[in-house]
């Protein structure tokens, strides 16, 4: 199992205090059935800057101490940078890394509270450069929250998005685990991840959101959300389907 969101890399944002904490994920995850992970600190958000070249050193530590112990996990470089006006003069100065350092992949994380207006412009811009953004954890966001369509327009223009396990199995509340399904009813969701941040308040529970999706929508959609993160981190084209409106649903039977 491939997580691509995830905050291992010790002592650099509010995830892993200490390489022992990094340690105690990396078996948490290793246990999960996770062979691979992105490490992917926040950056440019406010409070935390993480920069490409300081990630690519910490992760080689990482992966270090991940051998010595013997650990059964291979964690790649990532970043996970909050939407802000000159985004794509970080990546020229190569202050913002893609996935995986070489993809295309880019994560663009919303403030939790809003959708900027300029997200459309800035999305497209993106993938005028030949990025592909990457929403995360879009149902955690208030503004998405009250009106799931925002994502349409975002999607149907060619971005894609990450929701997060936790929210899938009710860890982040009722409305985040029903935006959650609102969107992969209406094809706006494309990869799941852990966005871990420890093992106890934050944990991976990647295997008991896939349990759900197989659950609620088969096998074949666990393997859609499975394969995409393998095509991530390889570089390929994710597999979608043609998104839709969320629909509202009709109370008491009246529309």
């Amino acid at each position: 199992m491939i997580d691509i969101h995830s905050h291992i890399l010790p002592g650099v944002d509010d995830g892993a205090q200490s390489m022992e904490e990094s340690l105690e994920m990396a078996k948490e995850a290793a246990a999960e059935g996770i062979t691979t992970i992105l490490a992917t600190p926040h950056h440019q958000n406010g409070e935390f800057n993480n920069y490409k070249n300081d990630i690519l050193i910490q992760v080689s530590e990482l992966n270090r101490k991940l051998q010595e112990q013997d650990i059964p996990l291979t964690v790649l470089p990532g970043q996970e940078t909050r939407i802000y006006g000159d985004f794509i003069e970080g990546l020229k100065k190569d202050e913002i890394m893609p996935l995986n350092e070489t993809t295309d992949y880019v994560f663009v994380e919303f403030p939790f509270e809003d959708v900027p207006r300029y997200a459309e412009s800035l999305l497209y811009n993106l993938q005028m450069e030949g990025y592909k953004p990457v929403i995360v954890h879009p149902e955690r966001n208030h503004k998405i929250q009250e009106n799931p369509n925002l994502m349409y327009e975002l999607v149907k223009n060619g971005a894609f998005s990450q929701i997060t396990a936790a929210s899938l199995i009710g860890k982040f509340g009722n409305t985040a685990k029903k935006v959650s399904k609102q969107l992969i009813d209406a094809n706006l969701a494309h990869l799941i991840a852990s966005d871990a941040h420890n093992v106890k308040s934050r944990s991976f529970h990647m295997k008991k959101a896939y349990d759900m999706v197989k659950r609620e929508y088969g096998q074949e959609m666990v393997y859609f959300f499975q394969e995409n993160a393998q095509y991530v981190i390889e570089n390929q084209n994710l597999a979608s389907e043609t998104p839709e409106h969320v629909k509202k649903k009709k109370v008491l039977g009246l529309f």
